[in-house]
């Protein structure tokens, strides 16, 4: 399975290479802008995108894992549809051709004849990546492939992309907006139980030179299989500098209720229900764009918890953290549901988020929204001592 979630990190990283070149070119990203309509806008914003960057990253993740691992094409989904429409009203399917002059000449007609603009988007999709990651290697997981399922997000936090905030400064390592809050988020799910296996998140623009002005990402892999449990992280700097501990429970004490010193935090969005930031007030509370890269910021461990009471995300903002959550003994829970089982006193087993049932009733992209809200979290202790203190707070 090494080979496997190796193809998901190559994929990743040509994609990111995408998002990258279509921002940094600014005559070409002007070009690639195009607004959602009806059934695909995001009911939660205003204004929603997609760009030919969304869909053209969707469609480079579906051929190049396509082609490593043939039949599974048929089972990997994605936020966008791989239709785009230029600016003479002409809608064109985007894909990966055979070659990459094929290629050039499908995107030259999105771009209306910028052949340039074409070339070097089909120079990225047609370049082959190559992955130096020893922990990756050597992965063992015997995984049938007939068994998964594959959820993505090309370009997640679309608005941050497009607005391209490039000047953000974090606090305690967490950008509450800007194009570090983007992120590109693979997810493997096991058809059968719906439950996550398999999770790449990668940050396009992680870091920029402030000479060139140029960008470089970062990207982080877990894999949670039956007693496999395998995390890039596990060896990674980053848990050094972490808000929490190694073993993110150490910091917590027995008791349910939370203790002044007790080191809980939480990240939002500012749209959050007023109830629950009142709730959260007691916490180390921030706020921050994008469900992957707050789900991110908890992978990290640079909070307790990522949580969100609407139903404003869907399967594939998830998938992905999920899995990798699930690999450092965490997970991602209906926010609702476990609210209502603490309520009842059912605490026997957790609500866990699944990724293979379609809501009855729903159409367009809410049949697969997370209808009960979100709680993303690394301990165990900590989702039960902060769903405890909502509970208190809430009617």
């Amino acid at each position: 399975m090494s080979e496997f979630l190796t193809a998901l990190v190559r994929a990743s990283e040509k994609s990111a290479n995408i998002a990258r070149a279509c921002k940094q070119e600014e005559t070409l990203f002007h070009l690639l802008v195009q607004e959602k309509k009806g059934d695909e806008k995001n009911k939660k914003f205003v204004s929603d995108f997609k760009t030919l960057a969304d869909v053209l990253v969707q469609e480079v993740i579906k051929h190049d894992v396509g082609k490593k691992f043939p039949g599974l094409e048929d089972h990997i989904f994605g936020e966008e549809s791989n239709q785009i429409t230029n600016s003479l009203g002409e809608k064109i399917k985007v894909e990966v051709c055979t070659t990459e002059q094929d290629t050039t000449e499908l995107l030259s007609k999105v771009l209306d004849g910028n052949m340039a603009a074409a070339k070097l988007l089909a120079s990225i999709v047609h370049l082959d990546v190559s992955i130096k990651d020893p922990t990756l290697e050597e992965v063992e997981a015997a995984i049938p492939q007939d068994s998964m399922a594959v959820w993505v997000d090309p370009i997640d936090s679309t608005f941050q992309y497009i607005k391209g905030y490039a000047d953000e400064k974090p606090k305690d390592g967490i950008y509450s907006k800007g194009l570090q809050c983007v992120t590109i988020l693979i997810g493997v799910y096991n058809r059968s139980s719906g439950l996550p296996i398999m999770g790449v998140i990668n940050q396009p623009f992680a870091t920029r030179d402030p000479d060139s002005l140029r960008w470089s990402g970062q990207y982080f892999w877990g894999i949670s299989y039956k007693d496999v449990n395998i995390c890039s992280l596990q060896n990674d700097d980053v848990n050094a500098t972490s808000q929490l501990a190694d073993d993110p429970c150490e910091d917590l004490g027995q008791n349910e209720d939370l203790q002044p010193g007790d080191n809980l935090s939480a990240v939002i969005s500012t749209s959050e229900n007023e109830s629950i930031k009142t709730a959260l007030s007691m916490l180390r509370l921030y706020y921050a764009a994008g469900a992957g890269y707050k789900s991110l910021c908890a992978v990290r461990g640079f909070v307790s918890v990522y949580l969100l009471s609407e139903d404003t995300t869907f399967k594939w903002d998830c998938c992905a953290p999920h899995a990798i959550l699930r690999s450092l003994g965490g997970g991602m829970v209906d926010f609702r549901e476990c609210l209502k089982r603490r309520k009842d006193g059912n605490l026997d087993e957790l609500p866990e988020l699944i990724y293979n049932t379609p809501i009855n009733g729903a159409t367009g992209v809410d049949r697969w929204a997370n209808k009960g809200g979100l709680v993303a979290y690394r301990c165990p202790r900590h989702l039960d001592t902060i769903m405890n203190i909502i509970s208190k707070a809430t009617p």
